[in-house]
């Protein structure tokens, strides 16, 4: 009975539908107020604004002013009226929603406007971009409208020095890439002087690209390492593996996530090493380096997982199709990697903290966002969040033609479909965007267009430092894009490119521009990211995407896909049960990552849970004089006797040195604990246990022992460390802190058993309604 009330619950209260029509009739008080705003100078627009930090509570009242005051001030500061629905999606950010605004409808100003409104309410705002360019890029193009209303703007990026990054976070609003910030989240963790923390008390968060920040990326953890032995592969284990071949030597499971030794394997492995018995206990360290390099040759390609360039791997972001910065696999996987391709082993360390990009935006009193395909994840922004979406109507209606799918039987079929089609347009000046899978996909596609006699540019993980000029004419006459993903691009597809409006007119005459997907995406938000390319701000438009049964997604997630109907002379399927396939593959997909994301946020929840606990503890520790009470009571007697001969700053000084350093390197510790159990603890499954109950009765007990242990350390330490004016010596007791930190994120790790796991249940659940469907 419950289930069915939370299911009619959820019905009446769908996440995706929050009514903006109150916020549509507030539009006439700001149109009322907008005349008299016109006649304010530059001086009195600011006084103005600034009498609404006055406001307590900030309500309709103030909300209408500041739309008015936002719009002439965007009018001044970059000669753009923002339209009315600029001003819904400001409005309903500022209600704490996820808003949904198609591509080219003006989200970056609508959050300026949100964040402008959110820091004249006294409160600090942090705004994700996805990536340090569009950061900077909107920070310093919105700058002036933030000065007009008298709202302080900086951003942060990798180049940033630490006082730039103490600068930045002093504003009333700080732009930065979502990795940026929360690196500097744990930098500031490290701290042992407040002097030295750069952030402030997390309060507003504005998240551009909203669902790819909390939802496709909110399980990648972003990583402070420090310095420590190099988790190196080994060049042998390498080349030995570079001899073996498929089935012969070793096997991969349908899935492609998974590659064990043959016994044939196995015997020419052992052999090559010396004769060891890999399977014996004393050979466990060859076993994984050994797992590790096959798993690097088997199942990472190069161009479609991650690409060389300067002489490093560079992993590719799946969603975005570009370098994914600073990000890398668990260590033991990188080097293997780095071994495959004969290059020198990057740097490596123990974690001395993590946070995961969930865990990160966690942290702040509000969260919204904004992004052009949110209502496909409202589900899960409400589960993980508990946000609501707000869709935002466009300015002007989509005449974009969307056609139905072209579906071929094998990939060279549908390729040569695909090349036809470029062809054919091309010949006429219609602008093209052809959206790949990869790199290599891209590459590929761009070599068979050129023996076609059409060029066309390549927007992909290798040259992604041009990629607002190519996107920028990406809709001039004639143009040909070839790109592995439109998402985050950040730069708007104009018609004509960047020439004159008679250029605009002459590319919509030939029905604007073009978009071509040469597969389906994982998940359809991917696809319909492309799609809104096209149709900007009702522009003409169209878009098609061709698939074929042989295509990776269909083979991996639907593989008894089979066609309906024989195909026509060029491989064409016509028949619905294709398209079903096809449809049904990607929903899989979909499936398979959602409930990673699920799994993946139950252990690291508790992981939060506890991070949070101990962190609050070290902020007293750094702020307070607790250090000193808590020495003084574990260690009185040597406390006295310290105290006779010191002051009670250096002893304090001394104690908060002491104790800091010990709860950091426990920290670590139980990192490291919590790591080694989470990779085994998949193990328990085999035993009929839940592995994450199994996760949660090893860790709570262990993270609680922590607060004892830091304080018995600490007070062992006092009793031989030497007290200087500056406080504890203690490099000379042997306690260092790492020479040198570096920051990186962990990529999804190809082979965890999440990903296994998710996909068994995704197909189980399929499988039982495809049973109760035939009863």
């Amino acid at each position: 009975m419950r289930r069915v009330k939370d299911r009619f619950s959820r019905f009446l209260d769908r996440p995706a539908t929050v009514d903006i029509s109150h916020y549509k009739e507030l539009l006439k008080s700001v149109e009322w107020r907008e005349e008299k705003v016109g006649k304010l100078s530059d001086s009195e627009l600011t006084a103005a604004a600034a009498k609404l930090r006055e406001a307590d509570p900030f309500g309709e009242k103030e909300l209408a002013e500041l739309c008015a005051l936002g719009r002439e001030a965007a009018v001044r500061a970059l000669d753009e009226r923002p339209y009315d629905v600029q001003l819904l999606g400001a409005m309903e950010l500022l209600a704490g929603h996820v808003v949904q605004m198609a591509t080219g409808e003006g989200k970056t100003l609508a959050g300026a406007l949100a964040a402008a409104g959110y820091a004249l309410q006294g409160r600090p705002v942090h705004v994700m971009s996805v990536n340090d360019y569009l950061a900077r890029r909107d920070a310093e193009w919105m700058g002036p409208v933030y000065e007009l209303l008298g709202v302080s703007v900086g951003w942060v990026g990798q180049t940033s020095t630490q006082e730039e990054r103490h600068a930045a976070y002093a504003k009333d609003v700080t732009y930065g890439s979502v990795s940026e910030i929360g690196f500097d989240v744990l930098r500031d963790r490290l701290c042992t002087d407040v002097a030295d923390m750069v952030g402030r008390d997390p309060d507003v968060v504005l998240v551009d690209e909203a669902d790819s920040v909390l939802i496709d990326e909110a399980k990648v953890p972003l990583v402070l390492a420090g310095s420590a032995e190099d988790t190196q592969a080994d060049p042998e284990v390498a080349k030995i593996v570079r001899t073996l071949r498929p089935g012969a030597h070793y096997e991969r499971d349908e899935d492609g996530r998974n590659a064990w030794l043959t016994a044939r394997g196995a015997k020419i492995v052992e052999k090559a090493l010396g004769g060891v018995d890999l399977y014996s206990g004393e050979h466990s360290d060859r076993l994984a380096a050994v797992n590790a390099a096959l798993h690097a040759h088997a199942l990472l390609e190069r161009d479609v997982d991650y690409i060389v360039r300067d002489g490093k791997v560079h992993l590719i972001n799946s969603s975005r199709g570009r370098i994914a910065l600073r990000q890398r696999w668990p260590d033991g996987l990188q080097a293997a990697v780095e071994a495959k391709e004969r290059l020198r082993p990057t740097e490596s360390g123990e974690v001395l903290d993590s946070i995961s990009v969930q865990g990160l935006i966690s942290r702040y009193r509000t969260v919204c966002g904004m992004t052009g395909t949110a209502s496909a994840v409202a589900e899960q922004l409400r589960e993980f969040y508990e946000l609501r979406v707000a869709v935002i109507p466009p300015n002007k209606p989509c005449v974009r033609e969307d056609e139905a799918d072209r579906i071929y039987d094998t990939v060279e079929h549908k390729e040569k479909a695909i090349v036809a089609e470029i062809a054919s347009t091309h010949a006429t000046g219609r602008p093209i965007l052809i959206g790949t899978a990869d790199v290599a996909e891209s590459e590929r596609l761009a070599k068979m267009l050129a023996e076609a006699d059409v060029q066309c540019v390549v927007l992909n993980a290798k040259n992604d430092a041009q990629e607002a000029a190519i996107v920028a004419e990406a809709g001039a006459h004639g143009a040909v894009t070839v790109s592995t993903q439109m998402a985050g691009r950040g730069t708007d597809i104009r018609l004509g490119g960047t020439d004159t409006p008679e250029d605009h007119d002459k590319v919509a005459s030939l029905g604007g521009l073009l978009v071509i997907g040469t597969g389906r995406y994982q998940s359809s938000r991917l696809d319909d990211q492309l799609r809104g390319r096209s149709g900007r701000q009702g522009d003409p438009g169209g878009s098609v995407m061709f698939a074929s049964l042989a295509d990776d997604q269909v083979v991996q997630y639907a593989p008894d896909a089979t066609a309906g109907d024989k195909p026509d002379d060029d491989g064409r399927l016509a028949d619905p049960t294709t398209q079903r396939f096809v449809d049904h593959a990607q929903k899989v997909s979909e499936g398979v990552q959602l409930e990673i994301h699920r799994n993946t946020w139950r252990y690291t929840r508790l992981i939060e849970h506890q991070r949070k606990v101990l962190l609050e503890y070290r902020d007293e520790l750094l702020r307070t004089d607790l250090a000193a009470t808590e020495m003084a009571a574990v260690a009185s007697e040597r406390w006295s006797e310290l105290a006779e001969s010191h002051d009670d700053d250096v002893l304090e000084r001394a104690a908060r040195q002491i104790m800091l350093f010990h709860l950091d390197q426990r920290w670590t510790e139980h990192l490291a604990f919590l790591a080694d159990v989470r990779e085994s603890i998949h193990l328990r499954a085999l035993a009929k246990e839940t592995p994450i109950d199994e996760f949660h009765r090893t860790a709570i007990p262990e993270f609680r022992k922590i607060s004892d242990e830091i304080a018995e350390r600490s007070a062992k330490t006092l009793k031989t460390v030497e007290i200087t004016a500056s406080g504890a010596n203690l490099e000379a007791e042997g306690l260092r802190r790492p020479s040198a930190t570096w920051t990186y994120m962990v990529h999804d790790n190809p082979f965890d058993t999440d990903a296994e796991q998710a996909l068994q249940r995704v197909r189980a659940m399929i499988k039982k309604v495809r049973g109760g469907a035939r009863r």
